[in-house]
C-alpha cells in the first residue's frame, strides 16, 4: 500500500473529530475532564474521576480543593518541602519582632497547644486551609499586640471559617492561662509572650505553605510535627460555623 494513501493503523486508532483534529479514541483512556484534551490517567479524589497529570499539577490547590490524604498531593508537598528555599528574615511577617529560639522552646506547651487547636479545627472543618490559619493568626496577633500596649482592641476576621478558628484559639489560650493560674510555681503567661508565639507560628506558616490559594501544606506540616491531639481522637462532633 503506497504511503500517504491511508492512515497507518497506529494513527487510525484515534478518532478524527469533525474539525479535523484527533481526540482520544473510544475504548481508550478518556480525555481529562478539565482540559478535555489530554488522556486522563490520575484519579482525582476531589473530583471523583480521572484527570491528566498536567492539570493535576497546575490546578492542584488552585481550582481543585485537594483532600489531605491524596497520594499525589502528599508527594507534591514532600517534593516542595525538599526543594523549598529559606525565606530571608526581612520577608517574614513582623520582621522587627525579635526573640531568641530559647524563648519558643521554653514555652513549647503553648506552641503545641496552638498547633493542636489548628489541626483539630481543620479536621472538623475540611474546607479550612492555610489561608484560614493566616487570617486567624494575623487577627490574633493584632489583638495581642494592642493588649501588650495596654489597649484592648479585638477585631476577629470577617471570613466565617477564620473567625471560628480565631474563637477556638482564643478559647485555648484562655483555658491554658486558667490552668496555669491554678498551678503553683508557674509564672503567668504574659500577653507579650502570646503575641511573640503567634508571630512565630505565622512565620512557620509563611515558610511551610506553598502559596496556592487552597493549600494545606502548613497544616500538614503541623500535623506531621505534632501528630493528632488527644482531644481530636475523642471529639467527633463538627464545629458549627456561624
Amino acid at each position: 500500500m503506497p504511503l500517504g494513501r491511508e492512515k497507518p493503523d497506529m494513527i487510525a486508532n484515534f478518532g478524527q473529530s469533525e474539525n479535523g483534529g484527533y481526540g482520544v479514541a473510544r475504548g481508550m483512556n478518556r480525555a481529562c475532564t478539565i482540559c478535555e484534551k489530554r488522556p486522563a490517567k490520575r484519579f482525582c479524589p476531589a473530583k471523583g474521576e480521572k484527570i491528566c497529570a498536567i492539570c493535576c499539577g497546575e490546578q492542584r490547590e488552585v481550582t481543585i480543593d485537594c483532600p489531605s490524604d491524596c497520594a499525589y498531593l502528599i508527594a507534591a508537598h514532600r517534593y516542595e518541602a525538599e526543594h523549598r528555599k529559606p525565606i530571608p528574615p526581612e520577608e517574614f511577617p513582623y520582621p522587627n519582632v525579635e526573640f531568641p529560639v530559647e524563648f519558643v522552646y521554653e514555652r513549647w506547651p503553648i506552641v503545641a497547644g496552638l498547633a493542636g487547636t489548628i489541626i483539630t479545627f481543620q479536621t472538623q472543618n475540611k474546607e479550612a486551609n492555610d489561608a484560614t490559619a493566616r487570617l486567624a493568626l494575623e487577627a490574633l496577633i493584632e489583638t495581642y499586640r494592642t493588649l501588650g500596649a495596654g489597649i484592648y482592641y479585638e477585631r476577629p476576621p470577617d471570613a466565617p471559617l477564620a473567625r471560628a478558628l480565631y474563637g477556638q484559639i482564643t478559647g485555648f489560650l484562655q483555658e491554658f492561662r486558667n490552668e496555669q493560674a491554678n498551678r503553683t510555681g508557674f509564672p503567668p503567661v504574659k500577653d507579650s509572650d502570646v503575641f511573640q508565639l503567634l508571630v512565630f507560628l505565622l512565620r512557620v506558616r509563611k515558610q511551610e505553605t506553598n502559596g496556592r490559594p487552597l493549600s494545606r501544606a502548613f497544616i500538614g506540616f503541623l500535623r506531621a510535627r505534632f501528630g493528632v491531639p488527644a482531644a481530636e481522637k475523642k471529639e467527633t462532633s463538627r464545629i458549627i460555623v456561624p
